[in-house]
C-alpha cells in the first residue's frame, strides 16, 4: 500500500475501488431489496463504535473543563475504552476471517480494497494498542495530581484514533456494502 493509501494519509477509498459504490449511493442502502439483518447489524457495529468513541472523547474534554466527576471519569473510561477495543479486535477478526474473504471472491475489481481494508487492520492495531496504552496510564494515576496531564495525551490520542476509525468504517462500508448489496451472498 502506498501512501495515497495510507490509513493515516488517504482521504477516501481511490476511485477504482469506488464501482460499486457509484451505482449503490448510501441513501439507496436500506431501502435496497438485499439490505438484511446481517448488513443492519454490521453497520449498527460501526455505529456503536463511534458512539463509544464519542462518549470517551466527550468524557476526556469534561474531565479537563472540570465538569466532570473524576473518579467516575475514570470508571467511564475503563469501562468504555475496555469494551471499545475489545470489540473491535474480535469485529476485525470475524471481518478478515470469515466475511472479507466471501466478499472478495464475489467481484474480482475489488481485490485491492480488501487488501486496503486488511492493511486498516494491522494499522489500527497499533493504534488500538497505543490508545490502550495511553489509556492504562491515566487509569494508572487517575487519583492522582498527574491524572490531568494523562487525560490531557489520552484525549489526544483519542482524536487522533477518531480520525483513523471514522476514516476506516467510511471506506469499509462504502465498498463491503454495495458489494453484500449487489451479490446478496450467503453469510452465515
Amino acid at each position: 500500500m502506498g501512501p495515497m493509501t495510507s490509513l493515516e494519509t488517504r482521504i477516501g477509498l481511490p476511485d477504482a475501488l469506488r464501482v460499486l459504490i457509484e451505482t449503490l449511493p448510501r441513501e439507496t442502502w436500506e431501502p435496497h431489496p438485499n439490505f438484511d439483518g446481517l448488513t443492519r447489524f454490521w453497520l449498527d457495529r460501526h455505529l456503536m463504535f463511534r458512539d463509544l468513541l464519542g462518549r470517551l472523547v466527550t468524557g476526556a474534554e469534561a474531565y479537563l473543563d472540570k465538569s466532570a466527576d473524576p473518579m467516575r471519569h475514570a470508571q467511564e473510561t475503563a469501562r468504555y475504552a475496555g469494551f471499545l477495543l475489545n470489540q473491535l479486535h474480535g469485529h476485525h477478526q470475524i471481518e478478515d476471517q470469515v466475511y472479507f474473504p466471501k466478499l472478495e471472491a464475489l467481484d474480482a475489481r475489488l481485490t485491492a480494497g480488501f487488501e486496503l481494508l486488511d492493511a486498516d487492520h494491522h494499522a489500527l492495531d497499533g493504534h488500538i494498542h497505543a490508545l490502550a496504552d495511553r489509556t492504562n496510564a491515566y487509569l494508572q494515576v487517575a487519583a492522582e495530581a498527574a491524572a490531568r496531564d494523562r487525560v490531557g495525551e489520552l484525549l489526544g490520542a483519542l482524536q487522533q484514533f477518531e480520525t483513523f476509525l471514522d476514516r476506516h468504517l467510511t471506506d469499509e462500508e462504502d465498498l463491503v456494502v454495495p458489494v453484500i448489496l449487489t451479490y446478496a451472498p450467503e453469510m452465515e
